[in-house]
């Protein structure tokens, strides 16, 4: 397998394979196991959810491997009560078959569930970065035909780079603009 092809260090493997679950997508490669290819086109993975983890604005980056370590303790206490043997060579969570990653992940987003705020951070970014691009700016995103944009259908900018939108949201204009308004769009 080229090396390109090799799984990811534990941590990113792990928040990859939470990241599919979250938001399913099909497999980058043949071998690919952080990615379960539950579902056609592309998931949270393809869309930049561990890129968006490890923003450094964002500043979770250090605390990822823990957060790794907190998913893949839970699922080895998973699959020792639902019996499940899991390969020594895949951090667990990895090794765990797609129902049960999907199994787990409603557990540990139970409300009440320990350490369960830890868990829907990792879910809110592995949707925020398929829904949003929220790792990129939204022009870039679309030029770069952002999997997670292109997906549902997000439109590209004007000309010019920005978005205007003639038929507006509630099928009429709120608001006219103020007659101090700059050519920039600020109020005066």
């Amino acid at each position: 397998m080229p090396a390109s092809l090799a799984l990811p260090d534990p941590t990113t493997a792990t928040l990859e394979a939470f990241a599919d679950t979250m938001v399913p997508g099909e497999k980058r490669y043949g071998g690919d196991v952080a990615i379960a290819g539950a579902a056609p086109g592309p998931g949270a993975v393809q869309a930049g959810a561990v890129q968006l983890l490890n923003l450094p604005d964002l500043g979770i980056g250090i605390l990822l491997p823990e957060l790794a370590l907190l998913v893949n303790t839970r699922a080895l206490a998973y699959a020792a009560t639902h019996g499940r043997v899991l390969l020594p060579t895949q951090p667990p969570f990895v090794a765990l078959r797609f129902t049960d990653r999907t199994a787990l992940a409603g557990e540990l987003l139970t409300p009440g569930a320990p350490d369960r705020q830890l868990y829907v951070l990792l879910a809110l970014f592995a949707a925020a970065a398929f829904d949003t691009a929220a790792h990129l700016h939204t022009a870039a995103a679309i030029r770069q035909r952002h999997p997670g944009l292109a997906w549902i259908g997000f439109p590209a900018p004007d000309t010019d780079g920005l978005w205007r939108f003639p038929d507006y949201s509630y099928g009429r204009r709120l608001a006219s603009e103020h007659p101090l308004t700059t050519p920039g769009g600020h109020p005066a």
